[in-house]
């Protein structure tokens, strides 16, 4: 890797004979062309295209509807805390016989307000996303190409989440607002504190809302990215364009 670091700080590109030396894989008989020469301009241009079509997609598929409500995986359900208070309801005969049912209805018209917020917000990635990935330097492009699964998810992760969250947090909130979040959650917190010393709770609940969407939010638009990433990297017919079949080539042959 000395050889490899020396030949980009002299000449701005990746030398095939630096490259066999630590890449003895790497086939460069008549039958198998060596991968030409790749310079800096090329990796870094590579990378940024693949992450910048990867997070467009995953941003695009995330802000359609359904794609959290109706997807088990994305699917943002009620905190914990209330989901076992309203199993408790459900197990004690009394509470269960004359709010039960009630509960329930409250429940699934809660969750779907809260998945069309997510979905909602997540328009409001794509440029903060882009930013990042605009100002992604060739050292951390080069990191990133040969770091493996998730090595991008992990660098967009650092430099986005709390810009994302700063995001999300007031457009969850104005979504909630317009389906009327209110008036699903609003019952079902207010009977589970009503009957807390029936369910052993010592105090009232009441989590807030909008912090948890947008916390549940973040989380699959990272997953959904990272997907991405570790799909093209595993699959060759995900890489579409000839800049990403040489950069990935040159990235599978160099994991760390």
């Amino acid at each position: 890797m000395l050889t490899l670091a020396v030949s980009l700080t002299a000449c701005g590109t990746i030398n095939i004979d630096s490259l066999v030396a630590v890449a003895p894989n790497l086939n460069t008989g008549s039958s198998t062309p060596a991968i030409p020469a790749l310079t800096q301009q090329e990796a870094a241009s590579g990378l940024k295209e693949a992450l910048q079509q990867g997070v467009q997609n995953g941003v695009q598929l995330l802000n359609t509807p359904g794609a959290f409500n109706q997807n088990p995986i994305n699917m943002i359900k009620l905190p914990q805390e209330v989901q076992d208070a309203v199993s408790k309801i459900h197990s004690n005969t009394i509470l269960n016989a004359t709010i039960g049912k009630e509960i329930d209805n409250q429940v699934a018209k809660a969750q779907e307000a809260m998945n069309v917020g997510a979905e909602n917000a997540m328009i409001k990635a794509s440029p903060i996303f882009t930013n990042a990935i605009t100002n992604m330097s060739f050292s951390d492009a080069l990191s990133i190409l040969t770091g493996g699964n998730g090595a991008a998810t992990t660098y967009l992760s650092n430099q986005t989440q709390s810009q994302l969250i700063a995001a999300f947090k007031p457009d969850i909130q104005q979504a909630l607002d317009a389906v009327k979040i209110t008036n699903y959650w609003k019952p079902i917190i207010t009977a589970i504190n009503n009957n807390k010393k029936a369910l052993g709770l010592t105090s009232d609940l009441n989590p807030d809302l909008t912090a948890y969407v947008t916390e549940k939010a973040t989380i699959a638009l990272f997953n959904e990215i990272k997907n991405r990433e570790n799909n093209l990297r595993s699959s060759l017919s995900n890489r579409s364009t000839d800049l990403l079949k040489k950069v990935f080539d040159f990235a599978d042959k160099n994991k760390k």
